[in-house]
């Protein structure tokens, strides 16, 4: 009789100790499993992070190359007093390009580049250090490009105008693989007289020695040429100055149909758009004469100021003259005739003499020191 209530009571103590015992492993499990739940998902968003960290710095990187190599970009050069800041102001004056002021930085970033590579000692010291050339150029591009894409305020087709960037050009050719150059050629014997009665301050040249700007200036527009020759007619235009402002319809339409650009009015008449899509700077030599419709002021201005001397040797000092099709026996070369727009633009400006006097002395060259430099002018 006694043994139904020991085995019932033994039974129900081992019920009770398997009850806590379940409680327990049920208790452990759970915690288990939220661990692990809570570590995989932990490990799942970190490893998503790093693949979207990392993915979005290719894309980055991917899109930084895309930019900056494809996007239409324009490069315009030659040797100073040339017709470069006409030839950036006819541009300007188009609705998709913006080439705006002489940046000054692009050429200084390239000749650096260029000095790093031209010195063995450098160069082997910069890929010793792991500056592959492969990084080095990625690095550059990505410079101007920015430079370029904020300076053009971000317009359809970016256009820089320093006028050495052309001694680099089959180097910038390289890393921008869809960009285009003008190379802008003019006689020799106008840049000089030009440079010296304007006191242009170029490194190397003089404002009285005729024979050391020619032999410059022909060192300097031979190294340009090649450039432009090694790059090819397809992607390097050389555009003469004489020609530009006597036919600047033909001259023009040849320009931008080699830059695949459509054709638009407002590139005749720059002279509207200054001050408003056109900004120009006044420490550049080139503001005051700009700021006119196209004409031929300039383009004889030198005659007669040749010492005869220097003309004689004029072959010798200077064989690109001869070489790039110009006369170089007269002392009064043609340079051709002017179409009937630059001849009623010269009419214009004769009849309206003083309202252009007083545009040339609001755009007249200060010293970059000059406080009164970034006013606007109306």
């Amino acid at each position: 009789m006694l043994c139904c209530p020991i085995r019932r009571r033994n039974l129900c103590n081992m019920y009770q100790r398997l009850t806590r015992n379940l409680w327990l492993i049920s208790i452990v499990l759970t915690v288990t499993v939220f661990s692990l739940s809570t570590l995989f998902s932990k490990y799942s968003i970190s490893s998503q992070t790093c693949l979207t960290k990392s993915n979005d710095k290719s894309d980055v990187q991917t899109n930084n190359r895309n930019v900056s190599s494809f996007k239409p970009t324009i490069f315009i050069g030659g040797m100073p007093r040339s017709g470069t800041t006409l030839m950036r102001a006819i541009l300007d004056s188009h609705p998709l390009i913006r080439c705006g002021e002489e940046t000054r930085v692009i050429p200084r970033i390239l000749s650096m580049r260029a000095a790093w590579k031209k010195s063995p000692v450098e160069w082997n010291r910069l890929i010793a250090g792991g500056m592959t050339e492969a990084i080095l150029d990625s690095a550059v591009r990505a410079f101007v490009y920015e430079i370029l894409l904020h300076h053009s305020l971000s317009a359809d087709i970016l256009c820089d105008k320093d006028p050495f960037v052309l001694k680099y050009a089959t180097y910038v050719a390289s890393i921008f693989p869809n960009s285009k150059f003008l190379l802008l050629i003019r006689d020799a014997r106008a840049v000089i007289h030009s440079v010296m009665t304007r006191r242009v301050t170029i490194t190397g040249f003089s404002q009285t020695d005729y024979r050391q700007n020619l032999k410059l200036w022909n060192k300097g527009i031979e190294s340009m040429f090649q450039q432009c020759q090694q790059i090819g007619h397809n992607r390097c235009m050389m555009v003469y100055y004489e020609q530009l402002v006597l036919q600047p319809k033909k001259s023009i339409e040849n320009i931008l149909k080699f830059l695949d650009v459509p054709w638009v009015d407002s590139v005749l008449h720059h002279e509207e758009l200054i001050g408003k899509k056109i900004s120009l700077s006044k420490t550049e030599h080139s503001s005051d004469q700009v700021i006119k419709p196209i004409n031929l002021e300039a383009l004889t201005k030198w005659f007669g100021h040749v010492p005869s001397d220097v003309r004689e040797e004029l072959d010798v000092l200077a064989p690109m003259l001869k070489r790039l099709g110009y006369d170089t026996k007269s002392d009064t070369p043609s340079y051709g005739t002017a179409d009937p727009l630059v001849l009623a633009n010269m009419e214009k400006m004769k009849e309206n003499a003083d309202f252009w006097k007083q545009k040339v002395k609001a755009y007249a060259r200060q010293l970059p020191n000059n406080t009164n430099l970034f006013q606007k002018i109306s």
